[in-house]
């Protein structure tokens, strides 16, 4: 299935920041609320950056994280009463040089249907720290330990269906959740794809940050039982063989003027290699980082956060969001 979106503009070439962004927290009482998006920002033990949203009742607060904000109940009880286990678990897992922070507005929109969502700032990969950016095996990892913290030792473990889970990646985080439900990429591709295309994104990210030399293994995660991905970084490296393994329903998205990971080279490649009937959503004019959550004002200059002239991300994140979270109530329940 194919869907085109109504905004079909184009789209500038846009740069990576995050890494030059310094995340800070400011708050403003807002509004008493019967039901609300729960957050907390926390750390697993082994010191992992961790932000949590879930269905809440009390006051709504304005929380500015970096350049995104969010109308939020910190530390709210959960609706859930401990040890019901009747909420589905989605994790998230950001593109190169993020963070947590990034995908807030599709966060929030998950929480308030229903699911705890969990989203990690990937160790050695995120806007303070790149020195693990091309050690690909760590992300799915990463993520499998985000989620076995999740159900076990997280302050929501007690809330969570262990037997609904899934799983939401953008960018390197596409790659990510694809590796972690089953996806085996063909590394040896990457060489000849990078000596044809130095200039490309990710191979100036391979040539500053060279592979450590050894083994990589990829580890399915059964417990992963539906995913979303979003423009997938290193796309080219499956193919129909290396995505047999996942069996869990996929929702693609692809940025119809993709310059930072530009077609035909990732998403176009991840849906060929794909079982017909993927659900395949093409945004025409959408730039690599329009599937981040909307910018604040006081933050519209930055690359990360500017759209193509009359593109407008806000509306397009509430079409982007509504299809996220029908897809996982269809996948999950």
């Amino acid at each position: 299935m194919s869907t085109r979106s109504r905004f079909a503009r184009p789209s500038c070439l846009l740069v990576l920041a995050l890494c030059l962004m310094q995340v800070s927290m400011s708050m403003r009482p807002a509004r008493a609320a019967a039901d609300a998006v729960g957050f907390i920002a926390t750390h697993s033990p082994d010191g992992t950056e961790i932000g949590i949203w879930y269905p809440a009742r009390g006051e709504m607060r304005h929380l500015v994280l970096g350049p995104y904000a969010q109308d939020v109940a910190p530390g709210a009880p959960p609706v859930a009463a401990p040890g019901s286990h009747v909420l589905p678990l989605v994790v998230i897992s950001h593109g190169q040089g993020g963070s947590f922070t990034g995908h807030l507005d599709t966060a929030m929109a998950l929480a308030r249907a229903g699911f705890v969502v969990a989203a990690l700032t990937h160790p050695g990969d995120n806007w303070r720290d790149s020195s693990r950016a091309t050690d690909l095996a760590a992300r799915p990892a990463a993520l499998s330990a985000l989620i076995t913290w999740m159900l076990t030792a997280s302050p929501y473990a007690g809330i969570i269906d262990a037997r609904r889970i899934g799983a939401f990646g953008f960018s390197s985080g596409g790659f990510t959740v694809l590796a972690a439900a089953g996806g085996r990429p063909d590394l040896t591709k990457v060489g000849p794809h990078c000596v044809a295309h130095p200039g490309f994104y990710d191979c100036a990210l391979l040539a500053a940050h060279p592979p450590v030399a050894g083994a990589r293994t990829f580890s399915r995660d059964g417990r992963i039982r539906a995913i979303v991905v979003a423009a997938p970084a290193l796309g080219f490296t499956f193919d129909r063989a290396g995505l047999a393994g996942i069996t869990v329903p996929v929702q693609l998205w692809r940025a119809g003027n993709d310059k930072v990971l530009p077609a035909p080279f990732y998403a176009d490649a991840v849906h060929a290699a794909l079982p017909p009937g993927v659900a395949f959503h093409d945004v025409p004019g959408a730039g690599h980082f329009d599937f981040l959550a909307p910018c604040t004002a006081e933050a519209a200059s930055l690359p990360i956060c500017t759209s193509a002239p009359g593109f407008d991300r806000a509306a397009f994140h509430r079409d982007f969001d509504a299809a996220v979270v029908a897809f996982f109530r269809h996948t999950l329940d």
